[in-house]
């Protein structure tokens, strides 16, 4: 499997053979690339926060990388296992410089990543990822001297800083919560979750069932909350004659859930309820990325506020959201982003959100699903090597050339009865080919439609 260097951050697989994926050398490697950055950007010494999800290769790349600033002269404030958005936050909260989460996201077990925060918390931009890989091919990196070794610390109360920051929105009214005396089930995919999830639910006085507890990075399932995922979840759900389900990846940021009758609520919409969450108390623009649904539109829209779309990749939603003031965003993969938070996914927050918005409404998940604009959404997948992309959307560009077409991030192509976004993946080897359309024949069609022509 080949190293992925992209906005998303350096990610590979664990093992195999030298070169073919996310060695040691890659590790020490982009993380000194990384601190070196870091380090031009200030005069005094600098200091970098890390934590980790709960993957099997975890300790070790986390070890590696630390070791590595730590010889460079920087301080690291070690966080240990904890989730992506505790990290973003711990990054200001802690005054530190910069950050790196050791995470693959949604990935399988023996994928790792190397996730590169600025001094704002938030994900590096392109340009600043080129710079770094710039700074890595010129071998231009330096080590300090026995003298000026930087030191390490661990930091134990970043999730407890987190949940306290969250239980302070203006958006929650945490007493109707508790009163509501709701039971969950969560499925905690045997990573950060664990042990995050259950102190928020604690403090909101939701009583839950845990599965999937146990910490060891052994996925009891592929870990992407799809809902061909959560089965295990749904029966749960029924048995436990609970509420709803939450399912969250291994890292915390992306949240999915399941309605009181086994049924998905589906991780598109996930954003579509927390944003209605906001919106009925601040009314603003939201933003979502180009492969995301257009309920997340309509509703913004029966607020009277404007919805815009941007490339996909958290940094691009994140500055879209900047540039037009947006009260809430994220992306149809179950993230949320609260600015009032931070800039980040955050599933943490779209957890207490989500608890908010169904006791202010008075309703079942169900009930709640069925008052958003309903539609289907297909998310399909080719490897990257089974095309010539360029001339692929060259073609795609001639043939629906009365049709919508969006190009600022692969192709998007709007039709009246839905849309399909084409695009090279930020993570994986893949292309993707999203299609949405009322319902899931119609969704088929649009594929098959643009496939046809490639």
């Amino acid at each position: 499997m080949t190293l992925i260097k992209s906005i998303s951050g350096i990610r590979g697989t664990i093992g195999g053979n030298y070169r073919s994926s996310l060695t040691p050398q890659d590790v020490v490697e982009c993380t000194a690339g990384f601190g070196t950055w870091v380090k031009n950007q200030h005069s005094n010494k600098v200091k970098i926060v890390v934590g980790r999800d709960g993957r099997i290769s975890g300790p070790i790349v986390s070890s590696l990388a630390i070791n590595t600033l730590l010889s460079m002269g920087i301080d690291v404030i070690d966080l240990g296992l904890s989730t992506t958005p505790t990290v973003e936050m711990m990054v200001t909260h802690l005054k530190c410089d910069a950050g790196i989460i050791f995470t693959a996201s949604h990935n399988p077990k023996e994928w790792n990543a190397l996730k590169f925060l600025d001094r704002k918390g938030e994900f590096i931009s392109a340009e600043t990822g080129k710079a770094i890989l710039d700074i890595i091919d010129s071998g231009e990196i330096t080590y300090a001297d026995v003298d000026e070794l930087g030191s390490a610390t661990n930091y134990t109360d970043s999730i407890e800083d987190h949940i306290k920051e969250i239980l302070a929105l203006p958006y929650l009214d945490v007493d109707r919560i508790k009163s509501k005396t709701y039971h969950v089930v969560v499925d905690c995919i045997n990573s950060s979750g664990a042990i995050a999830v259950p102190p928020l639910l604690d403090a909101l006085g939701v009583t839950y069932t845990l599965i999937n507890d146990v910490v060891d990075g052994n996925f009891a399932h592929n870990p992407e909350p799809l809902p061909a995922h959560l089965t295990e979840l749904s029966e749960t759900v029924i048995k436990e004659k609970a509420d709803f389900g939450i399912s969250i990846d291994p890292d915390v940021d992306r949240l999915a859930f399941v309605c009181e009758d086994g049924s998905v609520f589906g991780e598109e919409y996930t954003l579509v309820a927390v944003a209605d969450a906001v919106l009925s108390r601040k009314i603003g623009p939201t933003v979502s990325n180009l492969s995301s649904t257009r309920a997340l539109g309509d509703v913004t829209k029966s607020y009277g506020a404007t919805y815009f779309a941007s490339a996909v990749g958290e940094v691009n939603v994140v500055n879209m959201m900047k540039k037009t003031g947006a009260v809430i965003g994220g992306e149809g993969n179950g993230g949320v982003i609260l600015p009032e938070l931070h800039y980040g996914r955050d599933a943490l927050a779209g957890i207490a959100l989500f608890l908010d918005l169904l006791a202010s409404k008075d309703k079942t998940v169900t009930e709640l699903k069925k008052s958003y604009p309903s539609y289907s959404i297909i998310k399909d997948k080719i490897p990257a090597d089974s095309l010539d992309i360029a001339a692929s959307f060259q073609k795609l560009k001639t043939a629906f050339a009365d049709e919508q077409l969006d190009s600022q991030d692969g192709l998007k192509i709007d039709f009246a009865n839905g849309w399909v976004h084409m695009r090279t993946s930020n993570t994986e080897p893949i292309i993707r080919i999203y299609a949405e359309a009322p319902t899931e024949t119609e969704a088929k069609e649009l594929i098959d439609r643009v496939k046809d022509q490639i």
